[in-house]
């Protein structure tokens, strides 16, 4: 049959129904744009978060961990060799901190094409002598040029500038939260005693803020030089070999491989911040379930419109029949009409989504804890308007497809004969 004239029918058909047609295509419309807009947000979200915290934890870090040595007196002895020895209370002892031989590790890591770059680092236990009251704290000895372009370390520097920490001998970048409770202001000088009881003053420089104050309280930064002279320590003295890869998800197993090959532990990026990747899981799955409710109900009522206009275009599909139309014709008919349905109302739903969505990310979202963050952040990946038209075709497609069936096996004489 040709098809121009099921598309004419179909159309005829459309517009004899059309505020009920209408009505179908709004919910197929509200449908989609809330997808587009709550795909969008959370996505967006995840982001953020991710970048709070996971965007600045290395894909795979080296570093010795504090343990006790598995090689006690008690399992060397003849006498209890083969047998479990249970000890209890082991403490750790002449635990190396440093990673030995970092530099060939470093060299190496260069030569690995699995890895996009790497930073050193230097951790350090410190009090911050504020008057009579010492506050524990944590100092870390970085290459701020590599922290930067892996990490987004200048991203989170709110007051002063990175490069005064290079320029600027026997400085320190702040946690803002430890500052503000200090009282402490950029040119400041602050005293840090070390757990070894040595007091160094060290000049303020900057602030550095996360959005997460538990850590701004605590860590703050100065160049890996700086750190190895307030502990006494050489120049090649390194605590940690943070680890960016090209892929993030070959972390666990190329973290075994390096613990393995450098006789160091590692920890993946997996491992470190297991609990952010479940919640940005669940916050996609409650999205994506919300939106399939709304299209679902939006296929009920597209359903339902059909079924009503079967019941009362039975005389016109009849004739239709009688006139030479098969059931196969009728059924694309009434499929036609329904994916149009979709096609208008997805598309529609598109561009409501993308409109509220930009309204969305203009929404000032202003707060001490996010200083990067000005809006509400929103993410338009074009993957959410493919899924949404994609979405919303199949949903019309399914819920036309029992009516168009229906009408397909109207048989034309009984209607003709009931008249």
């Amino acid at each position: 049959m040709n098809f121009k004239l099921l598309l004419s029918i179909a159309n005829s058909l459309l517009i004899a129904r059309l505020r009920q047609s209408m009505v179908a295509a709004v919910g197929v419309t509200f449908g989609i744009a809330m997808f587009i807009a709550m795909q969008s947000f959370m996505t967006g979200l995840n982001k953020l978060l991710d970048g709070l915290v996971i965007n600045r934890t290395p894909h795979v870090r080296l570093y010795n961990e504090i343990k006790p040595n598995p090689r006690q007196p008690v399992n060397e002895y003849e006498s209890y060799k083969g047998s479990y020895n249970f000890i209890r209370s082991l403490k750790p002892s002449n635990v190396r901190l440093a990673i030995y031989n970092n530099g060939n590790i470093m060299q190496a890591l260069k030569m690995d094409k699995r890895v996009l770059g790497f930073t050193p680092r230097i951790t350090a236990q410190v009090f911050f002598n504020n008057g009579v009251i010492d506050i524990n704290g944590v100092i870390n000895g970085i290459d701020a040029g590599r922290e930067s372009r892996l990490f987004h370390f200048t991203d989170y520097v709110v007051a002063g500038k990175v490069e005064d920490m290079k320029n600027i001998s026997n400085s320190i970048i702040l946690g803002k939260a430890l500052a503000e409770t200090m009282l402490i202001n950029i040119g400041d000088v602050v005293q840090i005693t070390t757990v070894d009881g040595e007091r160094y003053p060290l000049k303020v420089v900057g602030f550095f803020q996360s959005g997460i104050r538990d850590i701004d309280m605590i860590q703050s930064y100065t160049t890996i030089a700086t750190t190895q002279k307030i502990l006494g320590k050489p120049g090649n003295y390194i605590t940690d070999i943070e680890i960016k890869l090209k892929d993030l998800n070959k972390a666990p197993a190329i973290a075994k491989e390096f613990a393995k090959s450098y006789h160091t532990d590692a920890e993946d990026i997996q491992t470190a911040n297991a609990q952010y990747e479940t919640g940005s899981n669940v916050r996609l799955v409650i999205s994506y379930s919300v939106a399939f409710t709304l299209l679902l109900v939006a296929g009920f009522g597209i359903y339902n419109i059909l079924n009503m206009m079967i019941y009362e275009k039975m005389d016109s599909i009849a004739i239709l029949k009688a006139t030479g139309f098969s059931g196969n014709d009728v059924k694309r008919i009434f499929l036609t009409i329904s994916l149009s349905i979709g096609f208008v109302g997805g598309m529609l739903g598109l561009l409501f989504g993308f409109l509220l969505s930009m309204g969305i990310n203009h929404i000032p979202f202003e707060t001490a804890a996010l200083p990067t963050v000005k809006t509400y952040p929103v993410n338009y990946n074009p993957a959410f308007y493919i899924i949404g038209i994609l979405f919303s075709l199949l949903t019309t497609y399914l819920a036309g497809l029992l009516p168009a069936r229906k009408a397909g096996r109207v048989d034309p004489v009984i209607i003709i004969r009931g008249k």
